[in-house]
C-alpha cells in the first residue's frame, strides 16, 4: 500500500465533473457561502440573533408522566381521574426517619411544623399521623389521637403504645417500630406546574429547618413535585455544561491538529452557530424542553462538526497542494459536500423511525431531531465555504504534507490498517462477520427495563428518601384502581360498600402492594372500634373529615371512589406481574358487579404495562432501519456491494454496545434504544463520507483494493478526528445528574467509537472483498 499525498485541486475537480452527485446537486447550496461570503456571514448573524429570541421561549416539560403521554384511553383515563381526585403528582412526600420520632419532645416539634406546613403557599392540606382521630362515643365528635396539650410520663407511654398500634397510621404514615413516619403535603396543581414551585418546595424546606431545630431526627423531601424541580434544574444546568464541554473538546481537538486558529474557528463556528439556529426553531415552534430534547444540543454538535471537520480537512489539503483558499473549499463543497447532505439525511432516517412511537415525548424528539439534522446541513454548507474564504491561509502559511506532524502520523496509522486489512480482504471479511453475529446473538438476550427513579437526579436527597419510604412503608410510588358508581348507584349504597370493600381485599392480599386505603379502612376502623357496621355511621364520619381528607378516596360528585395502595419504586418488569395479578383478581369481582367500572390506575400501571411494550417496539424499528438505511445508502451511490457491505459494519456498534449493556446486567432502557438509534445514524457518517471518496478514487479496471487503501489513508484523519469529537462531545452527558442523560452519553460515546472501529476494521475488507467477487462475476459473465 502507498501513502499518497492528496489530489491535486485540478484533479480533484477534473473527478468531480466526471460523477454524478449522490446528493442529487443539493452539495450546491454551499456555493452560496463560495460566492458572496459577506452576505451569508451577515444573514447568518441576523438570523442568530431571532434565534436567541426564541431560546428564551422554550419551556421545560418536566412531568414524570410526559414519557407515556399518548392518545390512547388508557393515558386519557390517567388524566381524568388525576383531575377528579388529588392526585399523587402533586404531592410533596415529607420523609422524617429517626430512632425518637415518637420522642415526646419531638412530636411536638413534628405537630408544629405540620401546621406550619397548612400555611405554605399552595398548600392544599396535609396528611400525617396527627390527622388520625380516636373513635367517638355516644354520636360524639372524635378527638384527636395526639391530644393537646400531650400527656407526660406513664401516661405518655401508654399512648405511644397506642400510636404504634393504630390501625390507620401503622405501616402507611408510621413504621411498625415508630422509628419514621411520613406526612403528605398536597400542593395546587397550578403551583407545580408552574415558576411558584421553586419558591414552594424552598418554603417547605425552611419551615422543616426551623420547626424541627435540634430534633434527633432527619427530614428529606421526596415526591413527584419535588423530583419535578430536581429534573427542571437539571435540565437548566445541563444546557449550559453541554454547550461549554462539548464546544470546548471540539475546538481544543480542531486547533491541536490544525495548528491555526483560523481553521479552528471555520471548524467549530458553524457547529455553535447550528446549535444556536436549531435550538433557536425549536423555541418558536413551540417545543418543550425534556430529558430527551436536552440532549439536541450535543446531537446537533456532533452531527455538524462531523461534516465540518472533513470540509475543513479536504480544503486544508487542496491548499497545501497549492489551490487558493476560494478554489479549495469549492473543491470541498463538490467533493465532500454531497457525502455531508448523505450523512445527514442518514442521521434524519435514524430520527425518522421515532416518528410512529407510542410516547408523545419521544415522537417530539423525533421531529425536533430531523428539523434540527436540516438546519445542522445548511449551515455547515453555507457558512464553512464563507468562512473559509475570509479566514483560510494562503499555501504559504501552512507545512507541507511530509512535516505536517498530527496528521501525517494519524495518515501512516490509517496506512498502517489499510495494509493489514486489505491483505485478505476475504478472511478479514469473514471473521468481522463471524464477530457481528456473535455480538448479535448476545444483543437479542437484552431485556426492556424502566425505572420512574431512572427520570430523576440520583444524586439528589429525593431518590434516597423514595428509597427510605420503600424499606419502611413498603413502597414509595401510587398504585390506585379506580371504581365508577352505575347511575342508579350512590356512595353508599350497599353493593357499592360491597364492591369497595372487595376491592380494597384484592389489593391488599395481593403480594407486592402494600399501603391501602380506601373508604373501607374507614368502615372496617368504625366497626372494630365502635363495634358501629351502619351506613349512617360511616356517612356520618365521611361528612366530619375534612373535605381535603375526603377528596383522596372520594371524587366530589360521590359517583366514583380511589382505592389507593403503594408499590416498591422497581424495574417495570417486575411490575407488570403485580398488575397483571391485581387485574385477574378484580376480573372476579367485575364479572360479579357488571354495573360498575373497575380499572387499576396510576403512573405505576401505565409505566408496567406501557413501556417493555414501547422499547420492544423501539427496538424492532431499529431492526427495520438497518436495512432501509443500507438500502438507501446502495440507492444513492448505486452500488449493490456497498449496500452490502455497511449492513455489517453499521450493526457492530449497536451490537457492541449492547454486549457491554449485557455485560454491565443492564438491560434496554429508553435512553439506551435511543441512544443506539441516534448512534447508529450519526455512525454512518464515517461509512459514507468513506465510500464517497473511495469510489472517486477507483477506478473499474483495477484491483479495489487501491481505492480502498488510498481512500482509509487521505480522509482517515478526519475520520478518526471526527469520531473522537463525536464522543467527546456525547460523553459531556455523563456529567449530567440524570441517570437517563449519563446513559445516552456514554452509550453514545463509546457506540461512536465503536462505530470507527468497524469503519476501520469491518467495513474496509467487506466492501473490497465484495467489490472484487463483483468484478469477477461481470469478468466471467
Amino acid at each position: 500500500m502507498n501513502n499518497d499525498k492528496p489530489n491535486t485541486a485540478g484533479d480533484v475537480r477534473k473527478g468531480a465533473q466526471a460523477q454524478r452527485s449522490i446528493a442529487f446537486g443539493f452539495e450546491r447550496l454551499g456555493l452560496i457561502g463560495l460566492r458572496a461570503p459577506w452576505a451569508t456571514v451577515i444573514a447568518a448573524v441576523l438570523i442568530a440573533i431571532v434565534a436567541a429570541f426564541g431560546i428564551q421561549r422554550i419551556a421545560i416539560d418536566d412531568s414524570l408522566s410526559q414519557l407515556f403521554r399518548n392518545d390512547s384511553a388508557e393515558f386519557r383515563q390517567f388524566e381524568q381521574i388525576s383531575r377528579q381526585f388529588p392526585s399523587s403528582e402533586y404531592d410533596v412526600l415529607v420523609v422524617i426517619d429517626g430512632k425518637d420520632v415518637l420522642q415526646r419532645e419531638t412530636v411536638e416539634k413534628l405537630r408544629a411544623a405540620v401546621t406550619d406546613l397548612q400555611l405554605v403557599e399552595g398548600a392544599r392540606g396535609v396528611i400525617s399521623m396527627f390527622s388520625a382521630r380516636q373513635p367517638a362515643r355516644n354520636g360524639g365528635v372524635p378527638t384527636p389521637l395526639f391530644p393537646d396539650p400531650l400527656p407526660e410520663g406513664a401516661a405518655y407511654q401508654d399512648l405511644t403504645a397506642k400510636v404504634v398500634s393504630n390501625e390507620l397510621i401503622r405501616g402507611k404514615l408510621l413504621s411498625e417500630n415508630g422509628d419514621f413516619t411520613l406526612i403528605v403535603l398536597s400542593l395546587e396543581p397550578d403551583i407545580v406546574d408552574g415558576r411558584a414551585l421553586g419558591p414552594a418546595v424552598d418554603e417547605i424546606r425552611r419551615t422543616l429547618d426551623e420547626d424541627l431545630a435540634g430534633a434527633p431526627v432527619t427530614a428529606q423531601l421526596s415526591g413527584v413535585p419535588v423530583m419535578q424541580l430536581q429534573i427542571r434544574k437539571a435540565l437548566e444546568r445541563d444546557r449550559i455544561a453541554y454547550n461549554a464541554l462539548g464546544l470546548a473538546a471540539g475546538c481544543l481537538i480542531a486547533i491541536f491538529f490544525f495548528r491555526r486558529v483560523s481553521f479552528m474557528i471555520i471548524a467549530a463556528a458553524p457547529p455553535l452557530a447550528a446549535i444556536l439556529l436549531a435550538l433557536g426553531a425549536l423555541g418558536w415552534l413551540g417545543f418543550q424542553l425534556n430529558m430527551f430534547l436536552n440532549v439536541m444540543t450535543p446531537l446537533i454538535m456532533v452531527i455538524s462538526f462531523s461534516d465540518s471537520m472533513q470540509m475543513t480537512f479536504a480544503a486544508r489539503d487542496r491548499i497545501i497542494a497549492g489551490a487558493s483558499p476560494r478554489e479549495a473549499f469549492g473543491d470541498a463543497v463538490r467533493i465532500v459536500g454531497p457525502a455531508c447532505v448523505l450523512t445527514h439525511g442518514a442521521a434524519g432516517l435514524s430520527m425518522f423511525g421515532l416518528f410512529f412511537s407510542d410516547s408523545d415525548m419521544i415522537r417530539a424528539f423525533g421531529h425536533a431531531g430531523a428539523l434540527s439534522i436540516l438546519i445542522a446541513l445548511v449551515t455547515v454548507l453555507t457558512l464553512i465555504p464563507a468562512l473559509g474564504v475570509l479566514l483560510a491561509p494562503r499555501r504559504e502559511a501552512l507545512p507541507a504534507t511530509g512535516r505536517d506532524g498530527g496528521v501525517q502520523a494519524l495518515r501512516n496509522f490509517c496506512n498502517f490498517v489499510a495494509e493489514r486489512m486489505l491483505r485478505r480482504p476475504g478472511v478479514n471479511a469473514l471473521i468481522g462477520l463471524a464477530v457481528v453475529i456473535g455480538l448479535g446473538f448476545i444483543y437479542s438476550g437484552l431485556q426492556p427495563r424502566y425505572r420512574l427513579a431512572d427520570l430523576t437526579p440520583d444524586q439528589e436527597h429525593a431518590v434516597e428518601a423514595s428509597q427510605r419510604l420503600d424499606a419502611k412503608l413498603n413502597g414509595a410510588n401510587p398504585i390506585d384502581v379506580f371504581v365508577a358508581f352505575p347511575p342508579d348507584k350512590g356512595l353508599f349504597a350497599p353493593e357499592t360498600l360491597q364492591v369497595l370493600g372487595e376491592v380494597h381485599r384484592a389489593m391488599e392480599t395481593q403480594p407486592g402492594v402494600a399501603n391501602v386505603w380506601s373508604l373501607e379502612t374507614l368502615r372496617r376502623w368504625l366497626a372494630e372500634k365502635l363495634n358501629q357496621r351502619d351506613v349512617a355511621t360511616l356517612q356520618q364520619y365521611v361528612d366530619m373529615l375534612p373535605p381535603f381528607l375526603v377528596r383522596r378516596f372520594v371524587a366530589q360528585d360521590r359517583e366514583s371512589a380511589l382505592v389507593s395502595g403503594r408499590v416498591p419504586d422497581k424495574d417495570a418488569g417486575n411490575l407488570l406481574p403485580i398488575v397483571e395479578q391485581l387485574n385477574a383478581r378484580l376480573d372476579a369481582i367485575r364479572a360479579q358487579h357488571p354495573g360498575y367500572a373497575i380499572r387499576p390506575n396510576g403512573l405505576s400501571v401505565i409505566a408496567a404495562r406501557n413501556s417493555a411494550d414501547m422499547i420492544g417496539k423501539l427496538n424492532r424499528g431499529l431492526t427495520i432501519e438497518f436495512a432501509f438505511v443500507a438500502a438507501f445508502i446502495g440507492l444513492a451511490f448505486r452500488s449493490l456491494p456497498v449496500a452490502l457491505a455497511c449492513v455489517p459494519a453499521g450493526v457492530f456498534p449497536v451490537f457492541a454496545a449492547g454486549g457491554l449493556l449485557r455485560a454491565l446486567g443492564d438491560g434496554l432502557q429508553f435512553a439506551s434504544v435511543i441512544a443506539l438509534i441516534v448512534s447508529f445514524g450519526l455512525g454512518l457518517s464515517a461509512t459514507i463520507h468513506f465510500i464517497n471518496r473511495m469510489q472517486r478514487e477507483d477506478d473499474s479496471k483495477a484491483d479495489p483494493t487501491v481505492a480502498v487503501a488510498r481512500s482509509t489513508v487521505l480522509i482517515g484523519p478526519a475520520l478518526i478526528l471526527t469520531a473522537f469529537v463525536l464522543a467527546c462531545g456525547l460523553e459531556a452527558l455523563a456529567f449530567s445528574n440524570l441517570p437517563l442523560l449519563r446513559l445516552f452519553g456514554w452509550l453514545s460515546a463509546f457506540a461512536m467509537l465503536a462505530a470507527l472501529t468497524a469503519d476501520l476494521l469491518i467495513l474496509r475488507p467487506t466492501v473490497a472483498a465484495l467489490m472484487r467477487l463483483g468484478r469477477r462475476a461481470r469478468a466471467a459473465r
